[in-house]
C-alpha cells in the first residue's frame, strides 16, 4: 500500500471528524473545510503550521513519539486510531510494528495438535481462530456448526470478510448488517496498518473494493478499530436469534492470530438456543481441520 497516501488520507478524515466547538475554537464564518483547518491542527498540537502540512502531505517519516502524541491528542484520536498513526509511522521509517527487524514472513498456521485440543475443550461457547486476513482457521464443534452458513460445501478458506460482503446469505445471518460491515472493514483497516506489507490482506482489500460497492466506501472512510470484547447479535438458521458476548485473546505462539469466543449470557434465551445447536453439533461427524477450513467459493 502507498504509506504517504494512506498517512494523507487518514490524517485529512480525522481532521474533518473535529469540529472547532469540540476543539474548544471558535468556529467563525466562511470556513471551507469541514472540521478543523490545518492551521488549527497545528496550533493546538504545539506544531509550525509547515511542519503539520509536511506531515499531512503524507512526508511522515522520522516523526517524533511527542509529535505523534500531540497530533493524536489535537485530533481526538481513540486509543486504536492513535496506535495506527503510530503504525503508519513506523512503516514510513521501515520498522516493523514489532520493533524488530523484519523477517521473511511465514505462513500462519492454526493446525497445531494441542490449539485443537484447545479448542475442543471449549464445549459451551463458539471458539475460532482467525488471521489478521479474517480467513476462519479452525474452529470448535459449535463453531462449525455455528459458522455452517460461512463455512458452506467447500473451496477456499472460509473468510469472514468474503461472507460479510460477497454472500447474500450474509444479511440474514448479521441482523445487524451494516454495524458489522462497518466493524469487519474498520478491523482489516487497522490490521493493514500493522502490517502494511501483508499482500494476501492487499489482495483481499483490492478484490473486496472491485466487487463491493458498500466496501470501497468503507475502506475510504479510514476508520479503524480493534475486536476486543462486546456483543453481537446473529440469525442462525437452525436455531433463530442469539445475543452472544465474545472476548478476543491473542495467540501468542503464532503472531497475528486470535482466538475469538462467542458465550451466552445464562439463564437467556440464547443460552437455550446455543445448548440447542451444542446438541446439533455433537450429532454431526467431526471434520479434519482442513475439512473445518472450506467454504464455497464466491
Amino acid at each position: 500500500m502507498d504509506n504517504r497516501r494512506e498517512v494523507r488520507e487518514f490524517l485529512t478524515s480525522r481532521r474533518a471528524k473535529v469540529t472547532p466547538e469540540q476543539a474548544g475554537l471558535p468556529a467563525g464564518l466562511n470556513r471551507r473545510v469541514p472540521g478543523l483547518r490545518r492551521t488549527e491542527v497545528a496550533i493546538l498540537a504545539g506544531v509550525s503550521v509547515e511542519y503539520y502540512a509536511k506531515l499531512e502531505r503524507g512526508a511522515i517519516a522520522g516523526a517524533s513519539s511527542s509529535v505523534l502524541e500531540a497530533i493524536s491528542r489535537a485530533l481526538r484520536l481513540d486509543d486504536t486510531e492513535r496506535a495506527h498513526l503510530f503504525d503508519l509511522a513506523r512503516a514510513a521509517d521501515g520498522i516493523p510494528a514489532s520493533g524488530r527487524p523484519r523477517r521473511r514472513p511465514t505462513r500462519q498456521s492454526a493446525s497445531r495438535p494441542s490449539l485443537h485440543w484447545a479448542l475442543d475443550a471449549i464445549t459451551d461457547g463458539i471458539a475460532f481462530v482467525r488471521n489478521p486476513r479474517q480467513d476462519l482457521l479452525a474452529t470448535n464443534a459449535l463453531g462449525r456448526r455455528f459458522y455452517s452458513p460461512v463455512i458452506g460445501d467447500g473451496g477456499r478458506t472460509p473468510n469472514l470478510a468474503r461472507f460479510q460482503f460477497l454472500d447474500p446469505a450474509s444479511r440474514a445471518f448479521y441482523p445487524d448488517w451494516e454495524l458489522f460491515a462497518e466493524m469487519c472493514v474498520a478491523i482489516m483497516r487497522a490490521e493493514a496498518g500493522r502490517d502494511p506489507h501483508d499482500r494476501a490482506l492487499q489482495d483481499l482489500v483490492g478484490e473486496l473494493s472491485t466487487r463491493s460497492e458498500t466496501f470501497r466506501a468503507l475502506w475510504a472512510a479510514h476508520d479503524v478499530r480493534t475486536h476486543g470484547t462486546g456483543t453481537k447479535r446473529f440469525i442462525h438458521p437452525e436455531v433463530g436469534e442469539l445475543v452472544l458476548a465474545y472476548e478476543e485473546l491473542a495467540i501468542t505462539a503464532e503472531p497475528g492470530l486470535v482466538l475469538l469466543i462467542y458465550t451466552a449470557e445464562p439463564g437467556s434465551p440464547s443460552a437455550e438456543r446455543l445448548r440447542l445447536l451444542a446438541c446439533l453439533a455433537a450429532e454431526q461427524p467431526a471434520n479434519t481441520g482442513d475439512e473445518a477450513a472450506t467454504s464455497r467459493t464466491r
